[in-house]
């Protein structure tokens, strides 16, 4: 069983930085920063909480999809960055956007999250006849947690919203997830701290990097090492499960993180960039929207149509990364 999407819709705060707005604040430029990450430009969450833009991208998709809000079953927000520790983003766009009769719960898997979140709902479509659509949304507010001492790091982030309201179907259908916990302190940023005093007391030793409260830490060198091989293996795991190959795909939608990542694994898989399509450059990373933000920006320019094969592949924090093939 596959899954239909029947509407996508997009939120982008209003405040933009360019790469020459990053000069006030951190020894950099915009050569420097487009020549080694691909990136102009992202949006950057002012006002907006990441419940918010979630909200609005949900509103947008559903209006798109068509379909009465009352008949979502569940509610899936996919984020990194939440305003809270509870209530979940989804509980609160599920009262948002009047889907009274929705599951909602938020899943976090980092840049990898549409990913996940996608093939969680085909998962719940498959089991359970009852339920008719899923509100997949993906909202990060990654500025909020960003260390803007940090130019290698502060520089690749931007803000935003993207959901998807999906059914079952019989369309062509693969997924893969994965993950790989022994980097995960390579991409990481802490909420609670263990206490100094159990510390000391215990033979406890804290496996993390030392990193500053609610600041994203990264070591870049060691991402791009795994990212280049996990983007191409993605795909690889859930194209083998169905016997096709890269050129039976009419599109790569991968996560955007660096153009420079993105163009290795092309070359891995045999692809010409020609068909990956590429966002990066006016939103930077996204995290768990950057893939549907890419998605929704193609269907909307005509690049991407009906019946094309589609393959969205990611990787991020945890580490985690996952394949999906489908028929759009």
């Amino acid at each position: 069983m596959g899954i239909n999407i029947l509407g996508m819709g997009r939120y982008l705060p209003e405040q933009t930085l360019t790469n020459d707005d990053f000069t006030r604040f951190v020894e950099t430029n915009d050569e420097w920063i487009r020549t080694r990450t691909g990136i102009t430009e992202r949006r950057m969450a002012g006002w907006e909480p990441t419940w918010y833009m979630g909200t609005q991208a949900a509103l947008k998709a559903i209006e798109a999809a068509g379909i009465a809000p009352k008949d979502i079953g569940l509610v899936i927000s996919c984020t990194a960055t939440p305003d809270f520790h509870t209530p979940s983003m989804a509980s609160i766009i599920q009262n948002n956007t009047g889907a009274v009769n929705a599951g909602a719960f938020d899943l976090n898997a980092a840049c990898t999250g549409f990913v996940y979140a996608l093939d969680t709902a085909r998962r719940f479509l498959e089991t359970d006849n009852d339920m008719k659509y899923i509100l997949v949304v993906a909202n990060e507010a990654l500025s909020r947690f960003l260390d803007f001492t940090d130019r290698s790091s502060c520089i690749l982030f931007g803000d935003g919203a993207a959901a998807a309201v999906v059914e079952k179907s019989d369309k062509l259908y693969s997924s893969v997830l994965r993950s790989d916990g022994s980097g995960a302190g390579y991409l990481c940023a802490r909420t609670l701290d263990v206490a100094p005093e159990v510390a000391v007391e215990s033979d406890f030793e804290d496996p993390f990097p030392a990193m500053a409260q609610h600041k994203l830490y990264q070591n870049g060198k060691e991402v791009y090492k795994f990212a280049v091989n996990a983007l191409p293996k993605s795909f690889e795991l859930a194209a083998e499960k169905i016997g096709i190959t890269s050129a039976d795909i009419d599109w790569f939608v991968p996560h955007q993180a660096n153009v420079r990542i993105i163009e290795t694994a092309a070359k891995k898989l045999g692809v010409p960039m020609d068909k990956f399509i590429v966002t990066l450059d006016h939103y930077g990373n996204t995290s768990s929207v950057s893939i549907p933000l890419a998605l929704f920006e193609a269907i909307e320019n005509g690049t991407i149509s009906r019946g094309q094969k589609l393959a969205l592949i990611g990787f991020g924090a945890g580490l985690t990364y996952g394949g999906i093939i489908l028929e759009y």
